[in-house]
């Protein structure tokens, strides 16, 4: 069957029709022959073992069991009757039972002739039964070798109830491959696959549906998610050879005297290594005449805004202007603080917009960015209204991108006659699949240390019961001339349930603490941004010891003599969420401690994600273990959750094939970037396929 036959319509296929068709399509996304054999069955149930009657155990278990069917009867019950049959093998007998569809069964069924018997087992007293089993002649069953592991469909209970059934479903796929006599077009070079010692592409089809063994199965799988991912990576990385290519970028030949003057100068403190390498690998772009797509990964406090400023410089110095854009206002105002602090040294003009920016200065603003007098704008997403005119944008650094959706983020794109260097800058460490994946057409660099005479944030996990010998710890550290954050949960900040938790936790505190011996700051969502800005820069300033806060700290605040975060109700939290958090102390030269407060009562992951953070420091160690918790579509957030919806391959579990498939489209475009070698027609045509199909993943990073 050629890829032509298999796009036929699904109601066109033996034992489907109209009706079936339309349930297929609207439960399962099912409109071709093609897409039901790419509905991979999730698992297996072995049917190569055989029990007796007599050696079955007291277990709901699903079993089968080669009989013979000796009587049947109609049973009244409270609503209508229940058929039961008598199946007896040489060692006893028991009962199969059916509550519904007896007039077919009674019709169709043969009395004291082999059957084989597979269901559920029930148990009244100490005797089994089996409601609604699945009957095979036992010659029939014998026939069918293939369907000794038989598959376990995705299923809904709409399509149970109307008879589209698990076994309904093997048959469909078991007639339709029957029909692939001629098998099916090789999507894979034959190099790729001798090497690997991947099974063909029928076989892996025909193995993934009806395996022989266990054996043969994993051979299947492998190939397959091999194939999936070869061909996600493919995209990916031609994508990001054609933007080397094709999208022009402004080409900065100089360092500059700007760089020169403050690497020299005015660097606060040594760049550590992980630094230095990044930047590099930035010089190295900005200096070729292709758009710069740079994801720059580094842990709270590794030190990524001094890498972002010193390229803003070197944009600056060849004569354009530099932007950088933040998802929150405080995160942008603490930006343009540290930025205008270092940028001052040279001689650099530096400006703010955010949403609370008022209408003179935004006059001025925009009249200094057109004529080129303001060098770098710090903002939020006003940056990307329509009314903010660079002269000549060269390099737009976002921070925290997940946060921006993807028609946000084009938009800055469209401020220049030529596209400006991009660099993403995120805190949030990405497993190495995930980055592979979703940002696998930019490229990426990692600070991988944190500066020198930075002490590891001790984290500890205490109860609820021990709350006042936290209070006593805290008020130690309050005395050495320290401050600490109180962090509650507040998952919708209309969500009165958490905002009463927040302000009984304020009265406790301010019991613990009073005043005038301690001065407590208090920020939540419902506040007005200048209350919010007000109890910030107090606690900044030091005039508070203790901020007590709902999650709106999570990014942005830094305050070095913050050395404790005590966060309430841990449980509530998220991994990231907690490690973010955990981040905003431990900015300065003493101990930091991060005490996580919990009730009795925790869930499995819930236990996973204290010991986790008790455990380690190390932000991409806590991003794999909440890949594996939450999965990839809510570790990216809704913005990109739709970018992983792969068939068989996994990021959690199949991190080794994504490299190994990543590792051979590398290869493979760099002998023949167009792919027009004839070995690779095959793989050229499948990828033009899945391109104009938009099977493969589409969205702009």
């Amino acid at each position: 069957m050629n890829a032509q036959d298999l796009k036929a319509p699904i109601e066109y296929l033996k034992g489907v029709g109209p009706a079936r068709a339309d349930l297929l399509r609207t439960e399962l996304n099912i409109h071709s022959f093609q897409d039901l054999l790419s509905l991979f069955p999730y698992r297996y149930i072995d049917r190569t073992q055989f029990y007796k009657i007599s050696a079955l155990q007291n277990t709901n278990a699903e079993v089968q069991i080669i009989g013979k069917i000796t009587a049947v009867k109609m049973v009244p019950q409270k609503r209508g009757k229940r058929m039961v049959a008598v199946f007896e093998d040489e060692t006893g007998q028991m009962e199969l039972v059916w509550f519904q569809g007896h007039k077919w069964i009674r019709e169709n069924i043969k009395t004291n002739t082999p059957y084989l018997a597979f269901g559920k087992l029930k148990w009244f007293g100490n005797k089994p039964s089996m409601p609604h089993p699945e009957l095979d002649l036992l010659e029939d069953f014998e026939k069918k070798k293939a369907q000794r592991m038989q598959p376990v469909y995705p299923s809904t209970e709409k399509l149970q109830k109307r008879g589209l059934t698990n076994r309904k479903m093997n048959t469909m796929t078991f007639n339709l491959l029957k029909q692939c006599t001629k098998g099916f077009t090789e999507t894979l070079p034959e190099e790729i696959r001798e090497k690997h010692k991947l099974v063909s592409k029928t076989k892996a089809i025909f193995d993934v549906h009806f395996p022989a063994s266990v054996q043969d199965l994993e051979r299947a799988r492998f190939r397959l998610k091999f194939e999936e991912f070869f061909y996600v990576q493919l995209q990916l990385i031609r994508r990001n050879l054609v933007a080397k290519h094709k999208i022009k970028g402004f080409p900065f030949p100089e360092v500059g005297d700007y760089f020169m003057d403050f690497y020299k100068n005015h660097l606060p403190f040594e760049l550590t290594h992980a630094q230095k390498r990044v930047l590099k690998e930035i010089r190295k772009d900005l200096r070729s005449n292709a758009q710069m797509n740079r994801l720059l990964q580094g842990d709270v406090g590794s030190g990524k805004t001094i890498v972002g400023f010193l390229s803003m410089l070197i944009a600056i110095g060849n004569g354009y202007q530099a932007c950088m854009m933040a998802p929150t206002e405080i995160l942008a105002i603490q930006h343009f603080e540290g930025i205008s602090e270092l940028a001052e040294k040279v001689g650099l003009n530096v400006k703010l917009l955010t949403g609370s920016t008022k209408t003179k200065e935004r006059r001025l603003l925009h009249e200094e960015l057109a004529s080129g007098e303001l060098h770098i704008l710090i903002g939020t997403h006003a940056l990307i209204e329509d009314k903010v005119k660079f002269k000549n944008l060269g390099l737009a650094i976002i921070d925290e991108q997940h946060r921006f959706g993807v028609a946000q983020r084009a938009k800055l794109w469209k401020k220049n006659s030529l596209p400006p260097h991009v660099m993403v800058m995120t805190a949030t460490p990405i497993p190495r699949t995930l980055a592979m994946s979703v940002y696998g057409d930019l490229d990426i660099s990692v600070i991988d240390e944190l500066p020198p005479g930075r002490k590891p944030i001790k984290t500890v996990h205490r109860y609820d019961a021990n709350r006042l010998k936290v209070f006593k710890f805290l008020k130690d550290e309050l005395t050495k001339g320290r401050q600490a954050y109180v962090v509650y949960p507040l998952i919708e900040e209309s969500d009165n349930f958490d905002y009463k938790d927040l302000m009984d936790g304020y009265e406790s505190i301010v019991r613990y603490f009073p005043k005038p011996d301690y001065q407590v700051s208090i920020v939540h969502g419902k506040m007005k941004p200048e209350d919010k800005a007000f109890e910030m820069q107090r606690f900044v300033e030091g005039k508070t010891q203790i901020m007590v806060a709902t999650t709106v700290i999570e990014v942005g605040v830094n305050v070095p003599n913050a050395s404790i975060m005590l966060i309430e109700s841990a449980e509530r939290f998220g991994l990231s969420q907690l490690h973010q958090l955990r981040g905003r102390v431990g900015r300065g030269a003493e101990q930091s401690y991060c005490v996580l407060l919990t009730g009795h009562k925790l869930s499995k992951d819930g236990k996973t994600r204290l010991e986790t953070m008790t455990q380690t420091n190390d932000g991409f160690k806590i991003a794999e273990v909440d890949l594996k918790l939450r999965g990839p579509g809510d570790l990216m957030g809704t913005q990109q959750s739709g970018v992983l919806q792969l068939k068989i391959a996994d990021l959690v579990q199949d991190g080794s094939i994504l490299a190994l498939a990543r590792k051979e489209a590398h290869v493979l475009l760099k002998e023949d970037p167009k792919m027009l070698l004839p070995k690779n027609s095959m793989v050229n045509f499948t990828y033009q396929t899945n391109m104009k199909n938009k099977q493969l993943w589409n969205y702009i990073s």
